[in-house]
């Protein structure tokens, strides 16, 4: 065992403090490092004289590591596994290796070691289970020595989020001391930050835009994604930063007691993925309201057991003919029957409208004279063209840009 492990270890029975045995690993390491809890904010750093790293310095001064930072964190199926990853971030040289610090089977935060000579490859792996051991035991043993489970607001919406409050007189009580106590947003919206990560270099931070934007917003990451709280029409602001970042971002609104946020997450959640997967071209900005039906089908997907026979005949027409009997039998029951919205929306004439409703009902046995069969027609066809089309065709003729 070398003199530096050994006065590592020493540290840690003696001194009891993360920031001491911070400064012993980085020694040890012979680097810069940082260990930061799970919601990415700064427990202890070091680094060596005449080192110089502006993402460092700026992580430090702000008490936090970057949006980027958090995102590839979150993202990182290495780092999800368990294991350590080396990365590069924009706007730093400097490549960095990110570890999970895991105590007990659970997961506390992460170590960060800078490489500033390509030399941290040849760390013994029995070093790093030392460092890494240490330090996750420590953050532990200071999460723990808190008075209270929750020391900011945001380890509050973290835990809700989490569903982790039993109760929502729980969830008020651990509230209590923090602005949510008498907080009152609208709604709320998340940030895709995969497109901003992967390509964009920016001159200005983007926690910064958003505050500008929306001062009382409260921005955090989680699982990620920028998560910002909304007070009133906010559509002009999110689509402004959408095309300055190059984000994907979905907004939430109808937000009621905060104890709720856990089931309007959800289904944000899912509208985000929805809108950052590559077949979607709708917009860079969209409502939870604007995809309601998209979601649903979504959800749906793969149940061809629940599409009526009748239904399932026309696709298979429409494939091997190249007809357009389902897309006609969608807007003629979305129109309430309107032979002329019909026409409309198909751009087609009110013959050849006629034609296919008629070959529909004589051909294919649509039941369209029979009222309670229309509903599971229209869900039918619907899940039908979700599959063959993809989320596009159902999103509302509006302006996505609010």
């Amino acid at each position: 065992m070398s003199e530096r492990t050994q006065a590592l270890l020493e540290d840690f029975f003696s001194l009891d403090d993360l920031q001491s045995l911070t400064s012993d690993a980085g020694a040890l390491l012979g680097c810069p490092i940082m260990v930061v809890d799970d919601a990415f904010h700064v427990s202890a750093h070091f680094s060596p004289l005449g080192f110089s790293d502006a993402l460092f310095r700026t992580a430090v001064a702000n008490g936090e590591i970057s949006y980027e930072a958090g995102a590839m964190i979150s993202r990182s199926e290495a780092l999800s596994a368990g294991c350590a990853g080396f990365f590069t971030l924009d706007g730093s040289p400097y490549r960095r290796r990110f570890a999970p610090l895991i105590s007990g089977g659970v997961r506390l935060g992460y170590l960060i070691c800078i490489e500033t000579d390509r030399h941290l490859q040849q760390v013994p792996e029995e070093t790093w289970r030392t460092v890494e051991s240490v330090l996750a035991k420590q953050l532990f043993i200071e999460t723990s020595r808190q008075d209270k489970p929750f020391e900011t607001a945001e380890d509050v919406l973290m835990h809700l989020l989490d569903v982790g409050f039993p109760s929502q007189a729980y969830f008020r009580l651990q509230a209590a001391s923090t602005y949510l106590a008498d907080f009152h947003p609208t709604g709320f919206a998340l940030f895709g930050l995969t497109a901003y990560h992967d390509r964009y270099i920016g001159k200005h931070r983007l926690r910064e835009e958003i505050l500008a934007c929306f001062p009382d917003s409260h921005p955090f990451l989680y699982r990620g994604d920028v998560f910002i709280f909304l007070h009133g029409d906010s559509l002009g602001s999110l689509n402004k930063l959408a095309d300055e970042f190059n984000l994907k971002i979905i907004a939430a609104d109808g937000l009621g007691d905060l104890y709720e946020l856990p089931q309007h997450y959800k289904t944000a959640h899912e509208g985000l993925e929805l809108i950052t997967d590559d077949s979607f071209h709708g917009g860079s900005v969209c409502t939870v309201a604007q995809l309601r039906t998209v979601l649903m089908l979504k959800s749906l997907e793969g149940r061809r057991d629940l599409i009526p026979p009748q239904i399932s005949a026309l696709a298979a027409h429409d494939r091997d003919k190249g007809t357009q009997y389902c897309e006609t039998l969608y807007h003629y029951l979305c129109s309430s029957r309107s032979l002329k919205r019909t026409c409309d929306a198909l751009f087609t004439h009110r013959n050849t409208v006629l034609y296919r409703i008629q070959r529909m009902q004589e051909d294919f046995a649509v039941p369209l004279d029979e009222p309670y069969a229309l509903p599971q027609l229209l869900l039918g066809v619907s899940m039908v063209l979700f599959e063959e089309k993809g989320a596009d065709h159902f999103l509302p003729p509006t302006d996505m840009k609010g």
